[in-house]
């Protein structure tokens, strides 16, 4: 298989992340669940992964690390400890659903600083318009799921500073692709996957938290402060209920290790291939690609269109070659609106570290073929 759906889930993983997954199984309990060796290797590794992703992420304490069960769960958090009904929240027009969803359920006023696709000024520009002292909430996604699209990230962090207003980042596609400083964001929460940029298991992600929230999503054991009816009032115990995924947080540590020594040649690598999937789709007929024109701005995410082919039938065709891509709204319907491709989705190919510019090329060759086939077909039908 050529997998081109990293932005979903990065299939190919570092051998020494199924290692760890196994070894957590046959060697380690939960943590704070009982002092005998078992409990205590599981502590150990809690805390390992706790550092290496304070230092990763340039986090000022360990215990600002929050396990969670995906990014989803732990943008809940955020939104629901920050927001109330009727708040204003003022998010980008590249929002996932994991976003909106949310804000919608707790009755948000939700405002969106729409801007273009692949224009940072402008959407700086809209954040700057949005944001009033009404503002709550500002949430950013750092990088489009559909379109690779890097958005001002750090520039958008400083209007909320300035204006203090909580910010929210969504870093589910940056977290191991891109620089992350949560110390100079200074973004209230951060929030991303264990299973796409950082190459651990699925069932897996970190909420970073700049303070300890007021409220809580769900309640229940921390094997700490067992007296109190109430959670703990400190991190990460606070937001940490029930006993933790061991084997995707034994995954987590490796993957962390993994990408903590080559990130720079991960991005450079993810970009590389990106540049050689524009060059060489560009060259093909009836194309509509939407890619940045400064590599600065796109991550190894990628969409397209054939003109007068539906985009679901074109990842069924790549699928029966081998070649595993996803076609669709991808969760994020506020992106394609922005995009004009709402009524027609896209095609999206994403890389991770583990991909070839061999791969890239027989996609190219194949997806060429696919291209001629079904425009033959069309022909014959009509």
């Amino acid at each position: 298989m050529i997998y081109l759906d990293a932005a979903a889930t990065t299939l190919q993983k570092p051998s020494a992340v199924s290692r760890a997954v196994c070894r957590a199984l046959r060697e380690q309990t939960s943590p704070g669940r009982g002092g005998h060796s078992a409990s205590m290797k599981a502590a150990d590794v809690v805390w390992q992964c706790r550092e290496i992703a304070a230092r990763f992420f340039s986090v000022k304490a360990p215990e600002q690390i929050v396990f969670t069960m995906n990014a989803t769960h732990g943008l809940n958090v955020a939104i629901k400890s920050l927001v109330g009904p009727g708040d204003r929240v003022v998010v980008s027009s590249f929002e996932h659903n994991s976003v909106i969803r949310p804000l919608h359920r707790v009755g948000a006023d939700l405002i969106v600083a729409r801007s273009p696709l692949f224009d940072a000024p402008a959407a700086v520009a809209a954040y700057e318009a949005q944001i009033t002292p009404e503002t709550k909430l500002v949430v950013l996604n750092h990088a489009s799921n559909v379109f690779g699209y890097v958005l001002p990230a750090m520039e958008i962090a400083r209007i909320c500073k300035a204006r203090g207003v909580a910010f929210l980042l969504d870093a589910s596609q940056s977290a191991g692709a891109l620089p992350i400083d949560a110390t100079a964001l200074g973004a209230d929460f951060i929030a991303m996957p264990g299973h796409k940029g950082l190459y651990g298991p699925q069932g897996t992600g970190l909420l970073i938290c700049k303070h300890t929230p007021t409220t809580t999503l769900i309640e229940g054991g921390t094997g700490s402060d067992a007296t109190r009816r109430e959670m703990p009032d400190h991190l990460p115990d606070r937001l940490e209920a029930g006993t933790p995924n061991m084997p995707g947080i034994n995954g987590l540590l490796a993957g962390l290790r993994f990408v903590e020594r080559r990130q720079a040649q991960i991005l450079q690598h993810e970009r590389a291939l990106t540049q050689r999937l524009i060059e060489g789709l560009r060259q093909l007929p009836n194309m509509q690609l939407y890619a940045a024109q400064d590599s600065n701005f796109q991550i190894g995410v990628l969409s397209l269109n054939l003109a007068g082919i539906d985009c679901e039938t074109i990842a069924a065709a790549l699928d029966e070659q081998g070649v595993a891509v996803r076609a669709g709204l991808h969760c994020a319907p506020l992106a394609h609106e922005s995009a004009g491709t709402l009524e027609i989705g896209t095609v999206r190919i994403s890389v991770s570290a583990f991909n070839t510019s061999r791969e890239v090329d027989a996609f190219l060759r194949i997806l060429e073929k696919i291209g001629k086939n079904l425009r033959k077909s069309e022909r014959n039908l009509h």
